[in-house]
């Protein structure tokens, strides 16, 4: 996904807003809601567009635009229905990816079942990580391991194929360290640095977080 997409966050809780304030923060256009007037106020002092609205209602969907919407989050985990109904008609509007928030693994295969193509644990990925993920064109996943280091799994370049990383010389190229190839699922911290990079691997690499965008 790249930094030229639209976005919507539905719901300004503490993940919700975590996600919109991370995507401004890079530059992108986000469309913020929440049918609580109070959480639109706060949410205002960090995003540009912030409206408050009934995402469970077509007509109102309509008039937000959501149809020229590239990417919507649903960040409403606690109201299933809410979320069941933002996901449905999100998808009936024409929105390329629908992004859920969900309490259990019930609601996922819920949200799932109504459109949702991905669904999200709070617990297990914070809001700045999605968004960063969400920005991250060419990255499988993005985990920040402190301020300034950032631990990354991204896809083997066309370019790459055939050959190794002693050939690569990434360190030197974007200054990154591999530490990892996965491969059908199976992770090696054991690298062969003259065996040849094939399309279906994937790489995990530390690097420092200013210099990752080096790697899009």
């Amino acid at each position: 996904m790249s930094i030229n997409k639209t976005y919507a966050v539905f719901g300004l809780g503490r993940y919700g807003l975590a996600v919109a304030k991370e995507l401004v923060n890079n530059g992108v256009d986000v469309l913020a809601v929440d049918f609580n007037m109070a959480a639109v106020n706060e949410a205002a002092t960090y995003l540009p567009l912030c409206k408050c609205a009934d995402v469970t209602d077509a007509d109102t969907l309509s008039r937000l635009g959501i149809s020229n919407i590239d990417v919507v989050i649903i960040a409403m985990a606690s109201n299933l229905e809410a979320s069941v109904m933002a996901v449905t008609l999100c998808k009936e509007a024409g929105v390329p990816t629908v992004i859920a928030k969900a309490a259990n693994e019930m609601h996922q295969k819920i949200l799932l079942k109504v459109g949702a193509d991905r669904v999200v644990f709070p617990e297990s990925e914070s809001g700045i990580r999605l968004a960063k993920n969400l920005l991250s064109r060419g990255f499988v996943d993005i985990i920040e391991l402190s301020k300034n280091v950032s631990m990354v799994e991204l896809t083997i370049r066309p370019e790459w194929v055939g050959k190794n990383l002693l050939e690569l010389n990434l360190r030197r190229k974007y200054a990154v360290n591999v530490v990892a190839i996965c491969t059908n699922g199976t992770v090696t911290t054991d690298i062969d640095p003259i065996a040849p990079l094939r399309e279906d691997m994937k790489m995990i690499v530390i690097a420092d977080t200013a210099k990752i965008s080096k790697l899009k």
